[in-house]
């Protein structure tokens, strides 16, 4: 396996991961730290991603390593929309 095609896997599966850790927390409504893996395994995903220097996986890695800043704020907003009221 070529370097490019290993980077690109791992750059993929750092995406993938991301996003499982969420599932407890946004499917399931189980309160679970594993979302702060996240802070972790992003930016290493955008590291592999630069290094295959492609766009997408760089962008979704980082929209992962925000992705608590951006949950709570599309959280606040409904809450803002709805008046607090479900």
């Amino acid at each position: 396996m070529n370097k490019e095609k290993l980077f690109r896997t791992l750059a993929i599966s750092t995406v993938v991961v991301c996003i499982t850790v969420w599932i407890p927390n946004l499917v399931f409504q189980i309160s679970s730290p594993l979302w702060m893996l996240t802070f972790i395994i992003a930016p290493a995903g955008i590291v592999f991603a630069s290094l295959i220097k492609n766009a997408w996986p760089i962008v979704s890695n980082v929209a992962m390593l925000f992705s608590f800043f951006i949950l709570m704020f599309a959280g606040y907003f409904i809450n803002y929309i709805t008046d607090g009221t479900p």
